[in-house]
């Protein structure tokens, strides 16, 4: 198993500025470091050195993404905007989307990652990848940044992996704990490509992700939203991925799957309610690689999105890792015993939940039934 890795220095070198949490400080916030910053990437990187992973994995360069690659998805204005705010005094390119002095080229990069990464997955370069793209991407609209999001990398990665490979049937799949909207709104009305969020239920944005919205014309049915109760974990997770994931992707055939990987839903972040552990994030990469062996031949990108804890991000990142390349390193969850007394199994609000989904969807798969109790 050949696993790739992409990341840039510049990548951290993205700058949003100091805060409080999301929030821009003053009055009674005292300022702080932006929630979205350079120190939980890099701390991933660090902790793949250290444990001697990252000599095992194929280190893969990323090239900026062209601007007619991002007006696959973006408006010309929008790009326009982002460049004229790169280049002079930065600013907001939308709703708590920073742009700082020299965003706009670092944004390409981070875009071009993600198209360098489905290259080398289709091209047979490796086997499957994880690039550590930042800015992240999947907020991110056509006319406006959202949520820290500039351009959307998994959205733009899976038009130009239709438009070079002529691909007719493209999963993106968004674990993030926070909707993909961005990404959403880029496939509403298309069939070739199969939408999935799972996420935390009346989180962020407000008022998107709901089980309801399942696409329109052509795209109705392709549009899955999983909208979970705070407090899953990794049983209820697993429940949602196997009962409704898993057999989706199977009728589905995909000739590649693109996961938007965001670690927030670990159980330490501070922009989430969930309570995924490192452990967890593994059973899920398994399971995705499960999907990606039997209906396209193992063609799987990650992408990075969101995780904000310093602490834990490394770690689940790393699971994932592990378990693309198939390396176990020696790096156990130093966490892990101080949680052993958290619940861990599927709660009835969260077979509720879960079933509820499957009730609008099976109009469109004939493969989904609701689960039996326990």
């Amino acid at each position: 198993m050949k696993t790739g890795y992409i990341f840039d220095e510049s990548y951290f070198w993205h700058d949003n500025g100091s805060g409080t949490l999301y929030l821009p400080s003053g009055g009674y916030m005292q300022t702080d470091v932006f929630v979205e910053h350079p120190e939980t990437k890099r701390r991933v990187n660090n902790l793949l050195s250290r444990c001697g992973l990252m000599k095992k994995l194929e280190q893969i360069e990323p090239r900026p993404a062209t601007r007619d690659e991002i007006e696959f998805f973006h408006s010309p204005e929008y790009v326009t905007k982002v460049k004229h705010l790169s280049d002079t005094t930065g600013g907001d390119a939308g709703d708590h989307a920073i742009v700082g002095r020299g965003s706009y080229e670092i944004a390409l990069l981070s875009t071009g990652g993600a198209l360098r990464a489905v290259d080398a997955v289709m091209e047979g370069e490796v086997d499957n990848v994880y690039a550590m793209t930042r800015p992240p991407g999947h907020h991110a609209e056509r006319d406006k940044g959202i949520g820290f999001c500039i351009f959307n990398n998994v959205a733009i990665a899976a038009k130009y992996a239709r438009e070079k490979y002529g691909l007719k049937r493209v999963l993106v799949l968004d674990w993030d704990v926070h909707h993909g909207n961005g990404t959403e709104q880029a496939f509403y009305e298309d069939s070739n490509v199969l939408f999935l969020s799972i996420h935390q239920d009346l989180s962020f944005p407000n008022n998107t992700g709901q089980k309801e919205d399942v696409g329109i014309e052509e795209g109705r049915g392709y549009n899955v939203n999983i909208p979970l109760p705070p407090g899953t974990g990794d049983a209820g997770y697993v429940h949602a991925f196997e009962s409704i994931i898993e057999p989706i992707a199977a009728e589905f055939q995909p000739e590649l799957i693109i996961i938007s990987a965001g670690q927030d839903p670990g159980m330490f972040d501070p922009l989430g309610r969930m309570m995924m552990t490192a452990d967890g994030f593994g059973k899920l990469t398994d399971i995705m690689l499960r999907v990606a062996n039997a209906h396209c031949g193992g063609k799987i990108v990650f992408c990075h999105e969101g995780g904000y804890s310093n602490a834990y991000v490394p770690f689940c990142t790393l699971k994932i890792i592990e378990r693309l390349s198939q390396i176990e390193t020696d790096v156990t969850d130093p966490f892990a015993a101080g949680t052993q007394g958290y619940p861990d199994k599927l709660y009835s609000n969260q077979k509720e939940a879960i079933d509820e989904v499957i009730n609008v969807q099976q109009e469109y798969w004939k493969t989904l039934r609701p689960t039996v109790n326990n």
